[in-house]
Order: C-alpha cells, then structure tokens, then sequence
C-alpha cells in the first residue's frame, strides 16, 4: 500500500464503540449494544456492571454473538479495495496546515475530527502521523491556542493514539517544555476538570508522559492545580482506568520530598487509605495506591499524615497478603521501626497485622523484605501499648507454632 493510499472510510455500524476499531468478533449485550468480544470481556473483567455506551446496569453478563453484523462486517472486509482511500497524504497535508492557521474553532475541530478517524482506523496511520513532518509539533500548537473543550479533547485524543510511536513522546516533551509550557499546562487542567472520562483519561497518561527527566517532572508538580485536580479525580470518580492513569502520573512526578509534602497536603494519604479499603479497587490499582504511599511515607509529612489518618494502617494491613505486599512492608516498618510511631503500632497490632507479616516472612519474598518483617516482629512485640503486642503474637503462635518470630 502506498503512502498516498492508507485510509479505507468505516462503515460506524462496524466499529466497536470502545476502541472504534473494525470488530473481529461482535458480540451483543442485554442493552442491544454491540462490541469486540475481546473489548467488553476486558470491561466486564475490570469490575464493571454497566454498558459503556448507555451506562445503564446490566441485568446479566451473557454475551451474545452478533453472527449478521458478523457476515455483513467478513463481506465488506473482503470485498474493500484500499484502492479507494477517503483520506489521502496530500489531503493530510491540507488538514494538517489549516488546523494551525488561525482558522475558526468550528472549522479545527472539523479537522481535528478527521485526523482522529484516520489515526483509528490502522496502526500504519498512526506511524504515518507520527512521521509526518512537523505533525506532533503542530498538534501541540494547536494545544495552546485553542479554548474549546471539544477542540482540546481530539487534540489530546490525536496524542494519546501516536504517542508509542518512535520519537513521538521526546518531540511533545520538547514542543512543551521549549514554549509557552504554561499555557499547555492549564488546558490540560481544564481538561482534567471538565472533560469527558476518556479525556480525562488520555491526558493523564500524556501527562505521565511528560514525566521524562528531573527537569519535567520539577515543573509538573509546580502546578499546585494540576495535583490537586489528579488527587480530586483519585477520589471523586470510580473508574478504574482513570484511577490507573492518575495514580502511574503521580508516581512519575513524586520524585523529591517537597512534591511529595505538597500531596500529602491535598488530602493523598486519605484518598489512598480510602482506594485500599474498597473491595471494588482492582489490584493493579491497590498496588499502584501502595507504591505512592511508599513513596510518601519517606517524607515526614507523609509519616504524620499516616499516623494521623485513622484508617490509613488498618488499610496497608488489610492489603498486606493481597496486592504491594514490598511497598505495604516498607510502610510499616518506616512507620513502626524507624520512627516507632506508636499510634500506627497498635493499629497493627490490633489489625491482626502480626500474623500476616509472619505468613509473608515465611514466603519467598525478597531477603530485604524478610528483614524488614523481622524488625517489624520484634518492634511490635516490645514497643506496643502494655499486653497487646505479646498478645496478638501470642494468639497466632498458638495456632501455627511451625514460625519462629525473630
């Protein structure tokens, strides 16, 4: 196939509603709609019980297959010729050259639209976009003279489809942070507070993104803002990709101790007690959650934010066996051990956490962990209130004599 010929038009009836590529495999839910079976097992998979499109509840997860659109969708692939392209390089080229002028919102958002559709449509589109001379830097100009949510959002949806691209990350980073990176920085804000939940989502990840060297991520967490909006969606949505997103930029940027005492300030520590105390919080998230407060427990804010938040250490206990046992250990004994926090040790203790650093001494983590169990075992067993710590060793001795606490 040629350069000038890359783009077949999609019948919409053909293409899955959550990734808005041709489906292989339709199949249908109670709610009528249909998706890529392999799209909607992963949304069931995830912890959802709605319909992406209509988000109402489902009555039932039974999937459904779709076999006419199935035949129609195997006709039209084998009878489309990429003889017929909708969307040509040259006519990229104009689009692409108009976006930039200072042409109306209506008439970017028009084009905008179109290089969206042509981005989904292959992974070969999104390497010619990637590509394209001087594309990455004029989608990022567009970025920062544009006010129309709607404009902004293709513009971070352009983004997020070619960033995995080669050299693409590098050339936004620099488009960013060699111009007026300010202004970049509060559409990305106004995104995070009225866009829609991909959107949301998308400019997060090109967030993180950005995240690349000291120097990026010193400026990111400038933008007290920006922190604050990404700890507020942490709390106030449910969805677990956005919660994904949120918590992988986070950690990108809290790197030095004074980003992590200005999170700790936006209310981090309760907001991440909170996602480790919900059963609905997927592991990957939960261990994702118990990384950052790792990372925060390193700081003396974060250790006061801790031992402060009443149900910040029955919630590391609770997910000790389940999901960042490492980062989980590495809080308590920060906590316990090094700081011998009292209130946190009786929180432990009373948590039945004894027993459950014991089972992971016994398992094969890492020898680093195991030491720091050791410790943990012995601070508890001396430094918590009068009785307790004996007693809550005592209780799980009495059950598995076979482990010898240090």
């Amino acid at each position: 196939m040629g350069r000038e010929e890359l783009h077949i038009t999609v019948p919409s009836l053909f293409r899955c509603p959550i990734s808005m590529e041709v489906m292989k495999s339709p199949v249908s839910l109670p709610t009528g709609v249909t998706y890529d079976r392999s799209n909607i097992q992963h949304w069931l998979e995830s912890g959802h019980d709605t319909c992406p499109a209509t988000m109402q509840v489902l009555p039932s997860k039974h999937l459904v297959p779709n076999l006419t659109l199935h035949r129609l969708i195997h006709l039209w692939l084998h009878h489309s010729s990429p003889r017929s392209p909708s969307t040509t390089s040259q006519q990229l080229r104009i689009l692409i050259g108009r976006i930039q002028d200072e042409s109306s919102e209506a008439d970017r958002r028009d084009h905008l639209t179109k290089i969206v559709d042509f981005a989904r449509a292959s992974e070969e589109n999104r390497r010619f976009l990637a590509d394209f001379d001087h594309f990455v830097e004029g989608i990022v100009g567009v970025l920062c003279k544009s006010a129309e949510m709607e404009v902004l959002e293709l513009v971070f949806r352009v983004l997020d489809m070619i960033m995995s691209q080669n050299g693409v990350k590098e050339r936004v980073f620099s488009s960013i942070f060699r111009s007026n990176y300010q202004n970049c920085f509060s559409k990305i804000c106004s995104v995070l507070r009225n866009g829609s939940l991909i959107s949301k989502i998308e400019s997060a990840r090109i967030l993180q993104s950005l995240a690349l060297d000291a120097e990026s991520k010193r400026r990111i967490a400038e933008k007290e803002e920006l922190l604050s909006l990404l700890i507020h969606l942490l709390s106030s949505e449910n969805d677990p990709d956005l919660h994904d997103a949120v918590l992988s930029c986070l950690i990108a940027v809290a790197v030095t101790r004074s980003v992590k005492a200005r999170l700790v300030w936006f209310g981090l520590v309760r907001v991440l007690s909170e996602r480790l105390l919900n059963p609905n919080t997927k592991p990957s998230n939960a261990e994702k959650s118990m990384n950052l407060l790792s990372m925060v427990s390193t700081c003396a804010e974060g250790r006061c934010a801790i031992s402060e938040e009443e149900k910040c250490a029955a919630a590391v206990v609770e997910r000790l066996m389940k999901a960042g046992t490492e980062d989980a250990v590495a809080v308590l004994w920060c906590m316990c051990c090094v700081h011998g926090d009292r209130k946190v040790k009786d929180v432990v203790v009373k948590s039945n956490g004894m027993t459950k650093i014991l089972l992971v001494m016994q398992s094969e983590c890492e020898g680093h962990v195991r030491r720091m169990c050791a410790e943990l075992v012995k601070a508890l067993r001396v430094g918590c209130k009068s009785g307790e710590g004996a007693l809550g060793l005592g209780r799980y001795e009495t059950k598995t004599t076979h482990i010898m606490p240090c």
